[in-house]
């Protein structure tokens, strides 16, 4: 028998809910607990993350080095032109400023509350950058 019996990702954020509502569209998930200070989402595919209300969370800075990745999520992709106007939709921001007219493999951007994450095509298409 397991020890552990699941893993939850969670994030610190002054707004719990509203992150939680923004990874639940984006993840086409539901709501799975919430209290005062935390909120738990499950993903279509299964992934579970929870966020937890700290007042005093600051996000991160990446890609500036003053303070930078504390933790930073990946997502696989069909589509990385979908899925970013998806998240630009439901309030993300891109954080790379390399010229998106050509295919990459992976994007990098922010969610509402600052914490940093890329999507990655499954099957890459392009050639390596940098």
């Amino acid at each position: 028998m397991a020890l552990v019996k699941a893993g939850v990702v969670v994030l610190d954020c002054a707004e719990p809910e509203k992150l939680a509502g923004f990874y639940k569209e984006f993840l086409e998930g539901e709501e799975t607990d919430a209290t005062a200070n935390r909120v738990e989402i499950r993903g279509a595919d299964g992934m579970r993350m929870a966020f937890r209300r700290d007042m005093n969370a600051t996000p991160p800075s990446w890609p500036r080095p003053e303070n930078a990745l504390q933790a930073h999520l990946d997502f696989v992709v069909d589509d990385l032109d979908e899925a970013e106007r998806r998240v630009i939709g439901l309030g993300g921001r891109p954080l790379e400023t390399k010229d998106a007219s050509g295919p990459y493999e992976e994007r990098g951007y922010a969610d509402p509350a600052g914490h940093s994450f890329t999507l990655r095509r499954v099957t890459p298409t392009a050639p390596k950058m940098g």
